[in-house]
Protein backbone atom coordinates (compact mmCIF):
# COMPACT_ATOMS: atom_id res chain seq x y z
CA UNK A 1 0.00 0.00 0.00
CA UNK A 2 2.86 2.13 0.41
CA UNK A 3 4.37 1.87 -3.13
CA UNK A 4 1.23 2.83 -4.49
CA UNK A 5 0.95 6.31 -1.90
CA UNK A 6 4.52 6.73 -2.91
CA UNK A 7 3.33 6.56 -6.45
CA UNK A 8 0.94 8.98 -6.47
CA UNK A 9 1.88 11.18 -4.17
CA UNK A 10 4.86 11.71 -6.90
CA UNK A 11 2.74 11.78 -9.97
CA UNK A 12 0.30 14.95 -8.25
CA UNK A 13 2.48 16.43 -6.30
CA UNK A 14 2.04 18.12 -2.88
CA UNK A 15 -1.02 19.97 -3.84
CA UNK A 16 -2.46 17.14 -5.49
CA UNK A 17 -1.99 14.26 -3.14
CA UNK A 18 -3.17 14.83 0.44
CA UNK A 19 -2.56 12.48 2.86
CA UNK A 20 -1.90 11.84 7.36
CA UNK A 21 -1.90 15.08 8.89
CA UNK A 22 -2.76 17.36 6.20
CA UNK A 23 -6.35 15.92 5.35
CA UNK A 24 -7.57 17.13 8.51
CA UNK A 25 -7.41 20.87 7.26
CA UNK A 26 -8.91 20.13 4.12
CA UNK A 27 -13.16 20.12 4.29
CA UNK A 28 -13.68 16.62 2.54
CA UNK A 29 -12.33 15.11 5.71
CA UNK A 30 -14.15 17.10 8.32
CA UNK A 31 -16.36 14.32 8.68
CA UNK A 32 -14.56 11.60 7.76
CA UNK A 33 -11.05 10.52 7.27
CA UNK A 34 -10.13 8.31 3.97
CA UNK A 35 -6.79 6.94 3.27
CA UNK A 36 -5.92 9.83 1.28
CA UNK A 37 -7.16 12.45 -0.50
CA UNK A 38 -6.43 13.35 -4.64
CA UNK A 39 -6.73 16.35 -5.94
CA UNK A 40 -5.65 16.35 -10.39
CA UNK A 41 -5.69 19.30 -12.58
CA UNK A 42 -6.48 17.57 -15.68
CA UNK A 43 -8.56 14.95 -16.84
CA UNK A 44 -4.74 13.10 -17.93
CA UNK A 45 -3.27 13.49 -14.66
CA UNK A 46 -6.43 12.04 -12.96
CA UNK A 47 -6.07 9.04 -15.39
CA UNK A 48 -2.82 8.13 -14.71
CA UNK A 49 -3.35 8.09 -10.70
CA UNK A 50 -6.63 5.87 -11.70
CA UNK A 51 -4.31 3.57 -13.26
CA UNK A 52 -2.15 2.97 -10.65
CA UNK A 53 -5.05 2.55 -8.22
CA UNK A 54 -6.79 -0.17 -10.89
CA UNK A 55 -3.86 -2.08 -10.61
CA UNK A 56 -3.45 -2.02 -6.99
CA UNK A 57 -7.27 -2.64 -6.78
CA UNK A 58 -7.65 0.34 -4.74
CA UNK A 59 -11.11 1.60 -4.16
CA UNK A 60 -11.82 5.05 -5.09
CA UNK A 61 -14.79 7.45 -3.87
CA UNK A 62 -15.37 10.88 -6.45
CA UNK A 63 -16.25 14.05 -4.75
CA UNK A 64 -18.04 17.35 -6.59
CA UNK A 65 -19.29 19.95 -4.06
CA UNK A 66 -20.11 17.44 -1.19
CA UNK A 67 -23.87 18.78 -0.88
CA UNK A 68 -25.32 15.64 -1.61
CA UNK A 69 -27.63 13.95 1.05
CA UNK A 70 -27.66 10.16 0.79
CA UNK A 71 -24.24 9.28 1.63
CA UNK A 72 -22.73 9.22 -2.03
CA UNK A 73 -19.61 11.07 -1.17
CA UNK A 74 -18.35 9.25 2.24
CA UNK A 75 -15.53 7.52 2.29
CA UNK A 76 -14.07 4.95 4.86
CA UNK A 77 -10.10 4.52 6.34
CA UNK A 78 -9.24 2.70 3.48
CA UNK A 79 -10.51 4.16 0.25
CA UNK A 80 -9.44 7.37 -1.35
CA UNK A 81 -11.07 10.47 -1.97
CA UNK A 82 -10.88 11.79 -5.58
CA UNK A 83 -11.83 15.66 -5.28
CA UNK A 84 -11.63 17.45 -8.42
CA UNK A 85 -12.00 21.04 -7.27
CA UNK A 86 -8.67 22.26 -9.28
CA UNK A 87 -10.34 21.18 -11.92
CA UNK A 88 -12.85 24.62 -12.45
CA UNK A 89 -11.90 26.04 -15.19
CA UNK A 90 -15.18 27.21 -17.95
CA UNK A 91 -12.63 26.19 -20.98
CA UNK A 92 -15.49 27.80 -23.77
CA UNK A 93 -18.40 29.75 -24.21
CA UNK A 94 -19.99 29.11 -27.69
CA UNK A 95 -22.43 32.29 -27.66
CA UNK A 96 -23.97 31.24 -31.21
CA UNK A 97 -24.05 28.19 -30.64
CA UNK A 98 -25.63 27.77 -26.85
CA UNK A 99 -23.00 25.74 -25.46
CA UNK A 100 -20.62 26.15 -22.58
CA UNK A 101 -17.58 23.75 -22.10
CA UNK A 102 -16.27 23.30 -18.24
CA UNK A 103 -14.60 21.21 -16.67
CA UNK A 104 -16.82 18.91 -13.67
CA UNK A 105 -15.26 21.00 -10.76
CA UNK A 106 -16.63 24.20 -11.44
CA UNK A 107 -19.49 25.24 -8.97
CA UNK A 108 -23.07 25.72 -10.65
CA UNK A 109 -23.02 29.45 -9.94
CA UNK A 110 -20.00 30.07 -11.86
CA UNK A 111 -22.30 28.75 -14.59
CA UNK A 112 -25.17 30.32 -14.01
CA UNK A 113 -23.51 33.51 -13.62
CA UNK A 114 -20.98 33.04 -16.74
CA UNK A 115 -24.07 32.45 -18.94
CA UNK A 116 -25.93 35.60 -17.70
CA UNK A 117 -23.08 38.11 -18.53
CA UNK A 118 -23.51 36.44 -22.20
CA UNK A 119 -27.36 37.38 -22.10
CA UNK A 120 -27.43 33.34 -21.94
CA UNK A 121 -29.16 31.19 -19.08
CA UNK A 122 -27.99 27.80 -17.90
CA UNK A 123 -31.46 26.81 -16.51
CA UNK A 124 -30.23 24.15 -13.37
CA UNK A 125 -31.12 26.07 -10.29
CA UNK A 126 -30.92 24.57 -6.32
CA UNK A 127 -30.39 25.91 -2.93
CA UNK A 128 -26.82 24.67 -3.03
CA UNK A 129 -25.26 26.31 -6.33
CA UNK A 130 -22.58 28.36 -4.73
CA UNK A 131 -21.09 24.97 -3.50
CA UNK A 132 -22.42 22.53 -5.80
CA UNK A 133 -20.50 21.22 -9.15
CA UNK A 134 -21.38 20.67 -12.17
CA UNK A 135 -20.08 16.95 -11.89
CA UNK A 136 -21.72 16.25 -9.05
CA UNK A 137 -25.11 17.97 -10.61
CA UNK A 138 -24.28 15.26 -13.30
CA UNK A 139 -23.15 12.43 -11.28
CA UNK A 140 -26.45 12.69 -9.26
CA UNK A 141 -28.80 13.94 -12.10
CA UNK A 142 -29.91 16.93 -10.52
CA UNK A 143 -33.07 18.20 -10.55
CA UNK A 144 -33.96 21.92 -8.95
CA UNK A 145 -36.66 24.29 -8.88
CA UNK A 146 -37.27 24.80 -12.81
CA UNK A 147 -37.42 21.17 -13.49
CA UNK A 148 -41.51 21.22 -14.72
CA UNK A 149 -40.01 23.39 -17.85
CA UNK A 150 -36.75 22.83 -18.61
CA UNK A 151 -36.29 19.10 -16.98
CA UNK A 152 -33.74 17.28 -14.98
CA UNK A 153 -29.90 17.95 -14.96
CA UNK A 154 -29.87 14.88 -17.81
CA UNK A 155 -31.77 17.44 -20.30
CA UNK A 156 -28.89 19.66 -20.48
CA UNK A 157 -25.75 17.84 -20.91
CA UNK A 158 -24.94 17.95 -24.39
CA UNK A 159 -21.58 15.75 -24.29
CA UNK A 160 -18.92 14.66 -21.40
CA UNK A 161 -15.44 13.76 -20.72
CA UNK A 162 -15.07 10.49 -17.86
CA UNK A 163 -12.10 7.81 -16.52
CA UNK A 164 -13.21 4.78 -16.75
CA UNK A 165 -12.59 2.33 -13.79
CA UNK A 166 -8.92 1.44 -15.52
CA UNK A 167 -8.22 4.89 -16.05
CA UNK A 168 -9.47 5.01 -20.14
CA UNK A 169 -10.64 8.35 -21.08
CA UNK A 170 -14.17 8.03 -23.05
CA UNK A 171 -14.18 11.78 -24.58
CA UNK A 172 -17.96 12.51 -26.18
CA UNK A 173 -17.86 16.36 -26.49
CA UNK A 174 -21.08 16.15 -28.41
CA UNK A 175 -22.06 19.81 -29.10
CA UNK A 176 -25.32 19.58 -30.64
CA UNK A 177 -28.81 18.72 -29.75
CA UNK A 178 -29.44 16.03 -32.63
CA UNK A 179 -27.09 13.16 -32.79
CA UNK A 180 -28.61 10.00 -33.53
CA UNK A 181 -25.29 8.16 -34.21
CA UNK A 182 -25.54 5.02 -31.99
CA UNK A 183 -25.49 4.51 -28.06
CA UNK A 184 -25.61 7.70 -26.16
CA UNK A 185 -22.76 6.63 -24.14
CA UNK A 186 -22.90 10.33 -21.98
CA UNK A 187 -26.48 8.72 -20.39
CA UNK A 188 -24.62 5.94 -19.12
CA UNK A 189 -22.52 8.15 -16.23
CA UNK A 190 -25.66 10.59 -15.41
CA UNK A 191 -27.37 9.76 -12.25
CA UNK A 192 -24.98 7.00 -11.66
CA UNK A 193 -23.32 8.83 -9.11
CA UNK A 194 -19.86 8.15 -9.50
CA UNK A 195 -20.10 4.21 -9.73
CA UNK A 196 -19.35 3.82 -13.49
CA UNK A 197 -16.91 6.36 -14.42
CA UNK A 198 -15.53 9.97 -13.05
CA UNK A 199 -16.83 12.64 -15.06
CA UNK A 200 -14.14 15.22 -15.66
CA UNK A 201 -15.26 17.86 -18.07
CA UNK A 202 -18.79 18.32 -19.79
CA UNK A 203 -20.46 20.30 -23.00
CA UNK A 204 -23.50 22.22 -21.48
CA UNK A 205 -26.58 23.69 -23.20
CA UNK A 206 -27.67 26.99 -22.37
CA UNK A 207 -31.05 29.16 -23.17
CA UNK A 208 -31.71 32.26 -24.10
CA UNK A 209 -31.66 34.13 -20.87
CA UNK A 210 -35.28 35.39 -20.25
CA UNK A 211 -36.44 38.67 -20.18
CA UNK A 212 -38.93 38.94 -17.83
CA UNK A 213 -39.62 37.14 -14.69
CA UNK A 214 -43.29 36.99 -12.71
CA UNK A 215 -44.22 35.66 -9.36
CA UNK A 216 -46.83 34.80 -7.58
CA UNK A 217 -47.52 33.26 -4.21
CA UNK A 218 -51.16 31.65 -4.05
CA UNK A 219 -53.43 30.02 -1.56
CA UNK A 220 -55.59 26.94 -2.63
CA UNK A 221 -58.35 25.06 -0.25
CA UNK A 222 -57.98 21.56 -1.54
CA UNK A 223 -55.23 19.39 -3.42
CA UNK A 224 -57.97 18.45 -6.38
CA UNK A 225 -57.62 22.11 -6.90
CA UNK A 226 -54.02 22.37 -6.33
CA UNK A 227 -53.72 19.72 -9.29
CA UNK A 228 -56.17 21.10 -11.59
CA UNK A 229 -54.46 24.65 -10.78
CA UNK A 230 -50.89 23.45 -12.13
CA UNK A 231 -52.85 21.99 -15.40
CA UNK A 232 -54.41 25.33 -15.71
CA UNK A 233 -51.87 28.16 -14.86
CA UNK A 234 -49.29 26.20 -17.71
CA UNK A 235 -51.73 26.35 -20.18
CA UNK A 236 -52.99 29.70 -19.29
CA UNK A 237 -49.51 31.01 -19.27
CA UNK A 238 -48.78 29.84 -22.81
CA UNK A 239 -45.72 27.46 -21.38
CA UNK A 240 -43.93 30.39 -19.87
CA UNK A 241 -44.48 28.29 -16.64
CA UNK A 242 -40.71 27.65 -14.87
CA UNK A 243 -41.57 26.54 -11.79
CA UNK A 244 -44.65 25.64 -9.38
CA UNK A 245 -43.83 24.72 -6.01
CA UNK A 246 -46.30 23.71 -3.36
CA UNK A 247 -45.71 24.45 0.35
CA UNK A 248 -48.40 22.20 2.89
CA UNK A 249 -49.38 24.30 5.64
CA UNK A 250 -47.47 22.42 7.79
CA UNK A 251 -44.92 23.91 6.22
CA UNK A 252 -45.45 27.34 5.56
CA UNK A 253 -47.21 27.85 8.88
CA UNK A 254 -44.35 26.81 10.90
CA UNK A 255 -41.16 28.70 8.64
CA UNK A 256 -43.34 31.96 9.06
CA UNK A 257 -44.08 31.69 12.66
CA UNK A 258 -40.71 29.71 13.95
CA UNK A 259 -38.97 32.95 13.28
CA UNK A 260 -38.60 36.55 12.70
CA UNK A 261 -36.79 36.20 9.13
CA UNK A 262 -40.26 35.87 7.41
CA UNK A 263 -43.16 38.25 6.55
CA UNK A 264 -46.45 36.12 6.06
CA UNK A 265 -47.21 37.63 2.53
CA UNK A 266 -50.49 35.82 2.94
CA UNK A 267 -52.44 34.69 6.42
CA UNK A 268 -51.20 30.71 7.72
CA UNK A 269 -55.02 29.43 7.43
CA UNK A 270 -54.91 28.04 4.41
CA UNK A 271 -54.17 24.23 3.88
CA UNK A 272 -51.62 24.91 0.71
CA UNK A 273 -49.59 27.44 -1.03
CA UNK A 274 -48.38 27.27 -4.41
CA UNK A 275 -45.12 29.58 -5.86
CA UNK A 276 -46.19 29.98 -9.77
CA UNK A 277 -43.12 31.89 -11.63
CA UNK A 278 -42.69 32.16 -15.48
CA UNK A 279 -40.25 33.18 -17.24
CA UNK A 280 -40.62 35.40 -20.65
CA UNK A 281 -39.55 37.90 -23.15
CA UNK A 282 -40.63 41.23 -22.19
CA UNK A 283 -41.18 42.24 -18.47
CA UNK A 284 -43.95 45.25 -19.72
CA UNK A 285 -46.08 42.89 -21.96
CA UNK A 286 -45.29 39.69 -19.50
CA UNK A 287 -46.47 41.73 -16.56
CA UNK A 288 -49.91 42.20 -18.02
CA UNK A 289 -50.37 38.75 -19.35
CA UNK A 290 -49.03 37.19 -16.07
CA UNK A 291 -51.61 39.27 -13.63
CA UNK A 292 -54.41 38.72 -16.39
CA UNK A 293 -53.83 34.56 -16.03
CA UNK A 294 -53.86 34.90 -12.23
CA UNK A 295 -57.01 36.73 -12.01
CA UNK A 296 -58.78 34.02 -14.72
CA UNK A 297 -57.48 31.48 -12.06
CA UNK A 298 -58.65 33.78 -9.26
CA UNK A 299 -62.27 33.68 -11.00
CA UNK A 300 -61.70 30.09 -11.50
CA UNK A 301 -62.39 29.58 -7.64
CA UNK A 302 -58.99 27.66 -7.92
CA UNK A 303 -57.42 30.26 -6.06
CA UNK A 304 -58.65 31.42 -2.86
CA UNK A 305 -55.92 34.30 -2.04
CA UNK A 306 -53.03 35.72 -3.77
CA UNK A 307 -49.90 37.91 -4.12
CA UNK A 308 -48.07 39.26 -6.65
CA UNK A 309 -44.37 39.81 -6.36
CA UNK A 310 -44.01 44.01 -7.74
CA UNK A 311 -40.25 43.48 -7.10
CA UNK A 312 -36.97 41.31 -7.22
CA UNK A 313 -37.02 41.77 -3.29
CA UNK A 314 -40.48 40.73 -3.01
CA UNK A 315 -40.02 37.38 -5.17
CA UNK A 316 -36.62 37.25 -2.93
CA UNK A 317 -38.98 36.98 0.30
CA UNK A 318 -41.50 34.94 -1.46
CA UNK A 319 -38.50 32.34 -2.21
CA UNK A 320 -37.36 32.78 0.98
CA UNK A 321 -40.61 30.77 2.77
CA UNK A 322 -40.02 28.01 -0.11
CA UNK A 323 -36.32 28.06 0.89
CA UNK A 324 -35.69 28.06 4.39
CA UNK A 325 -34.81 24.72 5.75
CA UNK A 326 -32.66 25.68 8.24
CA UNK A 327 -36.28 26.61 10.21
CA UNK A 328 -36.82 23.23 10.35
CA UNK A 329 -33.53 22.39 12.63
CA UNK A 330 -35.69 23.36 15.53
CA UNK A 331 -37.61 19.83 14.60
CA UNK A 332 -34.78 17.70 15.68
CA UNK A 333 -34.73 14.54 15.77
CA UNK A 334 -36.40 14.58 12.39
CA UNK A 335 -35.98 12.46 8.77
CA UNK A 336 -36.09 14.06 5.55
CA UNK A 337 -36.65 12.23 2.73
CA UNK A 338 -36.90 13.32 -1.48
CA UNK A 339 -39.74 11.24 -3.09
CA UNK A 340 -41.70 11.03 -6.36
CA UNK A 341 -45.22 10.05 -6.54
CA UNK A 342 -48.22 10.57 -9.35
CA UNK A 343 -50.07 13.56 -8.78
CA UNK A 344 -53.40 10.98 -9.02
CA UNK A 345 -51.64 9.05 -5.71
CA UNK A 346 -50.08 11.67 -3.95
CA UNK A 347 -53.06 13.03 -1.49
CA UNK A 348 -53.43 9.70 -0.63
CA UNK A 349 -49.72 8.95 -0.01
CA UNK A 350 -49.65 11.63 2.17
CA UNK A 351 -52.58 11.03 4.00
CA UNK A 352 -51.35 7.48 4.48
CA UNK A 353 -47.94 8.20 5.75
CA UNK A 354 -48.95 11.02 8.28
CA UNK A 355 -51.48 8.76 9.85
CA UNK A 356 -49.04 6.01 9.76
CA UNK A 357 -46.73 8.06 11.65
CA UNK A 358 -49.49 9.80 14.19
CA UNK A 359 -50.32 5.70 15.14
CA UNK A 360 -46.60 4.90 16.21
CA UNK A 361 -45.64 8.64 17.21
CA UNK A 362 -48.82 10.57 18.48
CA UNK A 363 -46.61 13.73 18.88
CA UNK A 364 -44.91 13.72 15.66
CA UNK A 365 -44.99 16.00 12.66
CA UNK A 366 -45.01 15.59 9.04
CA UNK A 367 -44.12 18.63 6.87
CA UNK A 368 -44.68 18.34 2.97
CA UNK A 369 -43.31 20.73 0.81
CA UNK A 370 -41.53 20.26 -2.95
CA UNK A 371 -41.29 20.62 -6.64
CA UNK A 372 -44.82 19.78 -7.37
CA UNK A 373 -44.89 20.34 -10.89
CA UNK A 374 -42.89 17.45 -11.58
CA UNK A 375 -44.24 15.50 -8.49
CA UNK A 376 -41.18 15.47 -6.52
CA UNK A 377 -42.00 16.48 -2.93
CA UNK A 378 -40.03 16.61 0.40
CA UNK A 379 -41.03 14.90 3.58
CA UNK A 380 -40.43 15.66 6.94
CA UNK A 381 -40.56 13.46 10.05
CA UNK A 382 -40.32 14.75 12.88
CA UNK A 383 -40.24 12.12 15.63
CA UNK A 384 -39.60 12.05 19.33
CA UNK A 385 -36.56 9.46 18.63
CA UNK A 386 -33.29 9.95 16.08
CA UNK A 387 -32.27 6.53 16.90
CA UNK A 388 -31.47 3.85 13.87
CA UNK A 389 -34.74 1.83 15.02
CA UNK A 390 -36.74 4.99 14.75
CA UNK A 391 -35.10 5.67 11.75
CA UNK A 392 -35.60 2.47 10.13
CA UNK A 393 -39.39 2.38 10.84
CA UNK A 394 -39.92 5.76 9.54
CA UNK A 395 -38.24 4.42 6.27
CA UNK A 396 -40.69 1.91 5.90
CA UNK A 397 -43.36 4.04 6.52
CA UNK A 398 -42.68 6.64 3.82
CA UNK A 399 -41.26 4.40 1.47
CA UNK A 400 -43.21 1.42 1.84
CA UNK A 401 -46.54 3.90 1.21
CA UNK A 402 -44.90 4.49 -2.32
CA UNK A 403 -45.17 0.35 -3.19
CA UNK A 404 -48.61 0.03 -5.57
CA UNK A 405 -48.60 3.87 -6.24
CA UNK A 406 -46.15 3.71 -8.94
CA UNK A 407 -43.90 5.97 -6.67
CA UNK A 408 -39.83 6.36 -6.33
CA UNK A 409 -37.84 6.51 -3.29
CA UNK A 410 -35.16 9.20 -4.51
CA UNK A 411 -36.20 12.53 -6.81
CA UNK A 412 -33.31 13.89 -7.24
CA UNK A 413 -30.69 13.08 -4.73
CA UNK A 414 -29.44 9.37 -5.56
CA UNK A 415 -29.85 6.62 -4.12
CA UNK A 416 -25.73 6.84 -2.35
CA UNK A 417 -25.73 4.34 0.91
CA UNK A 418 -28.95 5.36 2.56
CA UNK A 419 -31.16 4.61 0.36
CA UNK A 420 -29.95 1.45 -1.00
CA UNK A 421 -31.79 -0.97 0.82
CA UNK A 422 -35.15 0.15 -0.45
CA UNK A 423 -33.88 0.18 -3.75
CA UNK A 424 -36.06 -2.55 -4.88
CA UNK A 425 -39.15 -0.24 -3.69
CA UNK A 426 -38.66 1.65 -7.35
CA UNK A 427 -36.57 -0.83 -9.27
CA UNK A 428 -37.85 -4.24 -10.78
CA UNK A 429 -35.15 -7.27 -10.27
CA UNK A 430 -34.67 -7.00 -13.80
CA UNK A 431 -33.78 -3.85 -13.86
CA UNK A 432 -31.04 -3.67 -10.60
CA UNK A 433 -29.35 -7.23 -12.29
CA UNK A 434 -29.04 -4.72 -15.37
CA UNK A 435 -27.33 -2.68 -13.26
CA UNK A 436 -24.87 -5.24 -11.66
CA UNK A 437 -24.44 -6.02 -15.39
CA UNK A 438 -23.21 -2.73 -16.48
CA UNK A 439 -21.34 -2.04 -13.24
CA UNK A 440 -19.30 -5.20 -13.07
CA UNK A 441 -18.56 -4.79 -17.07
CA UNK A 442 -16.81 -1.03 -16.48
CA UNK A 443 -16.01 -1.29 -13.06
CA UNK A 444 -15.11 -5.67 -12.68
CA UNK A 445 -12.64 -4.77 -9.81
CA UNK A 446 -15.67 -2.93 -8.47
CA UNK A 447 -13.21 0.13 -7.22
CA UNK A 448 -15.36 3.08 -8.39
CA UNK A 449 -17.87 4.66 -5.26
CA UNK A 450 -18.14 0.88 -3.93
CA UNK A 451 -20.81 -0.10 -2.33
CA UNK A 452 -22.94 2.71 -3.67
CA UNK A 453 -26.01 2.89 -5.34
CA UNK A 454 -26.14 -1.63 -5.12
CA UNK A 455 -24.34 -4.17 -3.69
CA UNK A 456 -22.79 -6.72 -6.02
CA UNK A 457 -21.79 -9.02 -3.37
Amino acid sequence: MSGLLNQLAVLLGKQGFLQGDALKDHPACVMQTPLALMRPVSTEELSEAVKLCHAAGQPVVPQGGRTGLVGGQQATGTEIVISLERMSQIEELDQSGRTMTVQAGCPLQTVQDTATERELMFPLDLGARGTATIGGNISTNAGGNRVVRFGMMREMVLGLEAVLADGTILTSMNKVIKNNTGYDLKQLFVGSEGTLGIVTRAVLRLRPMARSRNTALVAVSDFEKVIELLRNADSTLGGSMSSFEVMWNSFYSHVTNSSDRHRKPLPDNYPYYVIIEAMGASQEVDDVRFEAAMGELFESGLVENAVLAKSGSEREAIWAIRDDIESLMGLHPMFVFDVSVPLAHMQSYVSDIEAQLNKQWPESRCIIFGHLGDGNIHVVAAVSSGSDEARAAVEHIVYGALRGRDGVISAEHGIGLEKKSHLDVSRNPEEIALMKTLKKALDPKGILNPGKIIDLG
